[in-house]
């Protein structure tokens, strides 16, 4: 991909929120005790005005006592079909704020937490954002092969997309 965009402050922030509602689940990373990385799917509830990404968990599973220690994680958005691909690193914290979730609450969460907003073991995930880097193209992967094709036929360098570096830090 050719076309590399830099983004700051709420360009920035704009972008990746279009990026992340496109493809919304990403596999949020962190670090255990042994610093093994560990990865699980997560589906981003919100990205806020700062660029802050918010996720619904369970206040005891294994993710929150590996942010307890080392808060620093990774989010991996990838959606092959639509060739958009965002890395994203960040500081994350724990918040219980009744008044957040029930801002934040989505009847899909009731799959996991069936007592809704009441469930005693929800909390909320805050990452705050440093930077993400994308990789996106408006062409599904037959498109790229004749666009490819095409590109070669004429002659022309073919540019395939956008990347860019999106500075998320206020």
């Amino acid at each position: 991909m050719s076309n590399d965009t830099n983004l700051q402050n709420k360009e920035a922030i704009e972008k990746f929120r279009q990026l992340v509602k496109e493809v919304n689940i990403c596999m949020f990373t962190t670090l255990d005790e042994n610093q093994n990385i560990l990865s699980r799917p997560m589906s981003t509830i919100e990205v806020d005005d700062e660029g802050n990404a918010w996720f619904f968990t369970n206040e005891f599973s294994e993710k929150i006592q590996e942010v307890s220690k080392d808060n620093v994680v990774n989010l991996i958005y990838a959606h092959p079909g639509k060739n958009t691909y965002v890395n994203v690193t960040g500081t994350c914290t724990l918040v219980i704020d009744p008044k957040k979730m029930e801002d934040l609450w989505n009847p899909s969460m009731k799959e996991w937490f069936p007592l809704g907003i009441e469930d005693p073991k929800m909390c909320l995930l805050k990452v705050n954002t440093d930077q993400a880097f994308y990789w996106n193209s408006p062409f599904s992967k037959v498109g790229l092969l004749f666009k490819t094709i095409a590109s070669i036929a004429k002659g022309d360098k073919f540019k395939e997309g956008e990347t860019g570096k999106l500075d998320l830090s206020q």
